[in-house]
C-alpha cells in the first residue's frame, strides 16, 4: 500500500497565515482547560477557523476558500466577557488584510505538507459579536476571510 501524498488544505493555510498575524494562538478548536481549570489562552485570546465555502479554480491550482474565523477571549477571574480583547483580535486580522506589502507571502505548513504561497487575503463582512456564550467567553466572528493561495512545488 502506498502512502498518500499530503496536500495543503484551506484550514492549514488559514492557520499558518493567521499565525503570522496573531501568533501561535490559532487552531480549528479552542484548547480545553487544563486539569486544574486554567485556560492556557486567557492571556491574549485565541482564534479558531473553519472552512465555510469557496470553490477551487477549475483550470489552475489556485484556491480561494472562504474561512469562518472566531476570535475568543476570556477573563477567568470574572463572569463578564472581555469583549474588547476579542475585538482586538478581529481588528488585527482585518488590518493584516490591508497590509498589502506583506502579501503575497510564503507560509510554512506542518511537517510533511508542502508550503503555500498566500496571494491575497480579505474579509467579506464586518466582524460581529456573538452573545450569550454559556462559559462567559467573549466571541467575535468574522463571517468570511478569503485567502487566495497555491501550493509551493517541493
Amino acid at each position: 500500500m502506498t502512502t498518500p501524498t499530503l496536500r495543503a488544505t484551506p484550514e492549514l493555510v488559514a492557520i499558518a497565515w493567521l499565525k503570522t498575524v496573531v501568533g501561535d494562538r490559532v487552531a480549528t478548536t479552542l484548547p480545553k482547560p487544563g486539569a486544574d481549570g486554567t485556560i492556557s489562552w486567557a492571556d491574549g485570546g485565541f482564534v479558531t477557523v473553519v472552512t465555510a465555502g469557496g470553490s477551487p479554480n477549475l483550470y489552475v491550482p489556485l484556491r480561494d476558500p472562504v474561512i469562518g474565523v472566531g476570535c475568543w477571549a476570556v477573563n477567568p477571574q470574572s463572569q463578564k466577557p472581555p469583549w474588547q480583547a476579542a475585538a482586538v483580535l478581529a481588528e488585527a486580522i482585518q488590518a493584516a488584510c490591508y497590509d498589502h506589502p506583506a502579501i503575497p507571502q510564503r507560509v510554512t505548513l506542518p511537517a510533511g505538507y508542502p508550503d503555500a504561497q498566500v496571494l491575497s487575503a480579505y474579509t467579506t463582512g464586518e466582524h460581529r459579536r456573538v452573545p450569550d456564550d454559556p462559559s462567559s467567553y467573549a466571541h467575535y466572528e468574522i463571517p468570511g476571510l478569503v485567502i487566495a493561495w497555491t501550493e509551493v512545488a517541493s
